[in-house]
């Protein structure tokens, strides 16, 4: 029996308050702060940890975006969008291995119910790479569920790392930059480095803000050649 759509909306915003409710209990902050100092203490050790948690989660279809702006507070910008990078490649990978040679059976009995796979399917069979390159780039397309869906298609594993890898950049470089933007603000706000945390913010603001506008660009060039594709 079919669930109407005002049943799910309703267990979804009851899902929402459940959540805000309980993060107003919890010292998520301070667990958050706790984790990032440990592993920035670790370390090129505590780089490897982190990344092999985001590959892990993504073999699990956990969302990474939590993790990839812990990430950016953790590592910093450019350390961390190495790291995030690594661990979300490697954990596409893994999926993509799983549906390929581990339980193919089961992922089709799942994907079979996404009517957007046969598309995909039929395009990947086309122009290849090209087409997990541009939905990489698109969110329009899920990261947990592309990781499963092209182990089931033609598309060679090298191709689907390496496009996967290329077009998972913008988005992963954004979302890290939301990552240290937040731990600037904290500094800022603490006041402890007086005007000097202030106007790096600002910076990081209007760095965060053309980042965006970049990422827009990359998007909509994406899915305008996903549709000529006829995704």
């Amino acid at each position: 029996m079919a669930v109407p759509k005002s049943a799910k909306l309703a267990i979804v915003a009851v899902a929402l308050v459940g959540l805000f409710l309980l993060s107003r209990q919890l010292p998520l902050a301070s667990w958050i702060e706790s984790f990032n100092a440990w592993v920035a203490e670790l370390g090129v050790l505590g780089m490897v940890v982190f990344a092999l948690v985001y590959a892990v989660a993504a073999v699990l279809m956990l969302p990474g975006s939590l993790l990839t702006l812990a990430g950016g507070a953790a590592f910093g910008l450019f350390t961390g969008f190495g790291v995030i990078s690594v661990g979300a490649t490697l954990g596409a990978s893994l999926a993509f291995l799983i549906s390929r040679f581990v339980a193919r059976r089961h992922v089709e009995s799942w994907i079979s119910e996404k009517p957007s796979f046969s598309v995909i399917d039929k395009a990947v069979a086309k122009q290849g790479w090209k087409i997990v390159f541009l939905t990489r780039l698109s969110p329009v397309f899920p990261f947990n569920f592309q990781n499963y869906a092209y182990g089931l298609t033609s598309v060679p594993f090298l191709h689907y790392v390496l496009a996967s890898w290329i077009g998972m950049m913008p988005g992963t470089f954004l979302y890290v930059y939301f990552g240290t933007l937040g731990r600037s603000g904290l500094e800022a706000a603490s006041g402890a480095g007086g005007g000097v945390e202030n106007l790096q913010l600002a910076l990081q603001i209007a760095g965060l803000v053309a980042t965006l506008a970049v990422t827009v660009l990359i998007t909509r060039t994406a899915k305008r050649a996903l549709n000529e594709a006829g995704v």
